[in-house]
């Protein structure tokens, strides 16, 4: 007879631990007992030693579905006469270090029931177990129980709290455990706030209204849809026009895995994302035959499409059996609403009825977005189904250390000991709705890990509001350069360490030249980077507003190449000369060596995208087009002295504009090949927004294994500024002030 003690660590708090740790003592004939701990879940048993190591082996072996296990540490304690096994109250008396779930699609066992006439949650929009619900959106602070949860004000009936102290049942212990008669209800309200339906009849007649070519905002797990009929032209264009949203693609949700195969193409990987717990919108080949409005997406081959994933959306679209517009529900450039009253406010003059319930929404979490690149499933934004899981790092967090990311796609980080904890998408922090939002994340991340770091990394781009932000919180504020949190945020994601080239490629970082960074090869050394090529700079005319205009970025490379007389971009000539002779002076015409503002010019220069209304439409529109062209050829250039000189490719490009797209891609493989093969590192990383694009990621992943480098790019940290807050965790975590520390000056070089 032995005994022994386990702890826990990880994911393992409202997935059915619990349940199945009780399930399985007694299968081994094991007494103890079992409890969830800010630390995770701590189990103490007695027993056969030999049915105690196969309770250890199957603990690892046989967790459940959406359970994560970071650690397990396992000891030996005195027998004390243990009779039985039991689940007993959490405790609340440690530190917090158990994770924070994400929100879980709706399982198959909770759909069946729910359609399912016998069953007494039969079509109720908030059924969930273990398996399945909302995590994240409604919990308030560790460990995870009911009374942390915005479900606290929901008081169980005898059933389902019959069914929450069954350790044998789904759903013991499953906190937002809820049915017909103690749980959370629906209602939908017109747009003046006024009662037009509840329960089931709300549910049909919002499918009646989007059947007519209405606007519903519906209140879902993370926040509100907007929804209309994604095959109607006109209900798809009146959206565009409320929203004043011109031509950034909308996100669809389809009633099911066989509709949406009927407009996009889906592979096998992509169709387990689709069906995961996780639920993203996946970025899928749209068919020629294809139903849905090309309002949808503009000149886009494909379409961002999901499966719904709680059980309102379930209900809503098995009524309308057909795919529906399902964009985040804000005004531009504000945070997703959560709240009724402010969604009233903020959304009355874009929808025409409102969905609602009554069940708080605490954290906004918009939906994740992920595609399959280069063979495996890359996120390009991490929200709902993925954050805040953490993320495990090599370097151990002494205290607790605070990251404010960048300006946009904001995301913000905390470091506790092994673990990076990404918060969820933020957002562009152009309002000041977007900056109160950012100001709550890093307060949630503080409160609920209850830790008051002293020290946090921010961008060093002085006027960008999340770097204001981290100065008005007081304490050490540490900044990191753009691309090398970038770079480290890539490591952070394949787990790696040591020295690598880092490729870096965005639209804008703020450089530590004062000049603005974008077409970087960085080394990346044991605490610090070094700027080894770049390439040659050149004018933004306007300056910001060149990121708005193409042909802004396209003017000031033809003014570098000397052809501005051969400029056949659209400006009137009166813009053309007030435009050339501010770059002769030297006003507000900032350089740039971005390689995002390069694929601006060539958009540009084919007539795809003179102008843009969203980011990266214009790099976009040419990935697109060299999708369809066919050419192995690329252009010349050169570099010596470590700048990367492009006027040879791009006169090329202006003298034979054939496959102008494609010879432009592989141009920029070549570069990549011919600069790993100068600058002598084996591990190559692949970061920064512009390798998001597939054609160019895969073509680069394909040369370099192919000249036996061995490229690394990104899977659960977006390669956007979505990663930036984690490159800022690593980037103080390897710098010598802060092993020395020293933290009130910046990262050292």
């Amino acid at each position: 007879m032995e005994g022994r003690r386990f702890i826990v660590r990880g994911a393992v708090q409202g997935v059915g631990f619990r349940p199945f740790i009780y399930r399985l003592a007694h299968e081994e004939n094991l007494a103890g007992w079992v409890k969830n701990t800010p630390q995770g879940v701590v189990i103490e048993v007695e027993g056969d030693t030999n049915n105690l190591s196969l309770f250890s082996e199957r603990l690892k072996r046989e967790k459940p579905p959406n359970a994560v296990i970071d650690d397990v540490q396992e000891a030996t304690i005195p027998i004390v006469g243990k009779t039985e096994f039991k689940i007993i109250h959490s405790s609340e008396s440690e530190p917090v270090t158990a994770s924070i779930l994400p929100d879980f699609a709706i399982c198959s066992e909770c759909e069946a029931e729910m359609n399912d006439p016998s069953n007494r949650r039969y079509r109720y929009p908030f059924i969930n177990c273990t398996h399945c619900g909302p995590r994240y959106t409604i919990i308030r602070k560790l460990p995870y129980d009911r009374p942390y949860t915005s479900m606290a004000g929901f008081k169980m009936c005898a059933v389902c709290k019959a069914e929450y102290d069954n350790p044998l049942n789904r759903r013991f212990h499953a906190q937002p455990i809820a049915c017909p008669d103690c749980g959370p209800q629906i209602e939908l309200k017109d747009s003046q706030g006024s009662l037009l339906a509840e329960r089931d009849d709300a549910l049909q007649k919002t499918a009646d209204a989007v059947r007519v070519g209405k606007i519903a905002a519906i209140k879902g797990l993370g926040g509100f849809h907007l929804i209309v009929d994604a095959r109607s032209d006109t209900a798809v264009r009146l959206l565009r026009d409320r929203k004043h949203r011109r031509t950034k693609p909308f996100a669809l949700m389809y009633p099911s895995l066989e509709a949406l195969r009927i407009d996009c193409v889906v592979s096998d990987k992509e169709m387990r994302l689709l069906q995961s717990p996780a639920s993203p919108i996946v970025l899928l080949k749209k068919k020629e035959s294809s139903l849905i409005s090309n309002l949808v997406a503009p000149a886009n081959p494909y379409i961002g499409a999901m499966l719904p994933y709680t059980p309102l959306h379930v209900l809503l679209l098995q009524n309308m059996k057909f795919p529906v517009v399902a964009t985040s529900g804000n005004r531009s450039n504000e945070p997703i609403c959560i709240d009724e009253k402010d969604a009233l406010e903020q959304l009355s003059d874009i929808a025409d009825v409102f969905l609602v319930h009554n069940r708080p929404i605490d954290r906004r979490a918009d939906d994740s977005i992920v595609r399959i690149m280069a063979g495996r499933e890359t996120i390009l934004r991490r929200a709902r189904g993925y954050a805040p899981l953490p993320i495990t790092i090599k370097i151990k967090a002494e205290k607790p250390l605070l990251a404010a990311g960048g300006h946009l796609k904001n995301t913000t980080a905390l470091a506790v000991k092994n673990r990076l904890i990404l918060s969820p998408h933020t957002g562009d922090l152009d309002t000041i709705e977007a900056i109160t939002a950012h100001t709550a994340a890093l307060d949630h991340l503080c409160n609920i890990y209850k830790v008051k770091p002293d020290t946090i990394a921010c961008d060093a781009h002085s006027n960008y509001a999340s770097t204001r932000m981290a100065k008005e919180r007081g304490g050490s504020v540490i900044p990191v350069q753009h691309h090398y949190a970038h770079a480290l945020s890539c490591m952070a994601d394949n787990d790696l360490e040591g020295e690598c080239l880092a490729v870096v490629w965005d639209g804008t970082g703020y450089g530590d030249d004062d000049t603005i960074w974008g077409g970087e090869f960085l080394k990346i050394t044991d605490n610090g980077y070094h700027r080894a090529f770049h390439f040659l700079p050149f004018a933004l005319p306007g300056g910001e507003q060149a990121i708005r205009e193409p042909r802004r970025s396209a003017l000031g490379v033809l003014y570098a190449l000397g052809k501005t007389e051969d400029c056949n971009l659209p400006f009137t000539s009166a813009e053309r000369t007030v435009l050339l002779q501010a770059m002769r002076k030297n006003l507000n015409c900032p350089i740039t060596s971005s390689v995002g503002r390069l694929f601006d010019s060539v958009a540009a220069m084919l007539g795809l995208c003179p102008t843009s209304s969203f980011e990266g439409e214009a790099a976009m529109a040419l990935e697109f087009a060299a999708e369809n062209e066919i050419c192995d050829k690329s252009c010349g250039f050169r570099i010596k002295d470590g700048i990367i000189d492009w006027r040879p490719m791009m006169l090329e490009l202006i003298a034979d504009r054939e496959n102008a797209a494609i010879r432009f891609h592989n141009t920029l493989v070549e570069i990549i090949l011919t600069v790993a093969s100068q600058a002598g590192k084996r591990r190559v990383l692949l970061t920064g927004g512009c390798f998001q694009n597939k054609i160019l990621l895969e073509k680069v992943v394909d040369s370099l294994e192919k000249a036996g480098f061995q490229p690394f790019w990104h899977h659960r940290i977006p390669s956007n500024d979505g990663g930036i807050a984690a490159g800022q965790v690593i980037a103080v975590l390897r710098s010598r002030e802060y092993v020395s520390g020293n933290t009130g000056t910046n990262h050292q070089r």
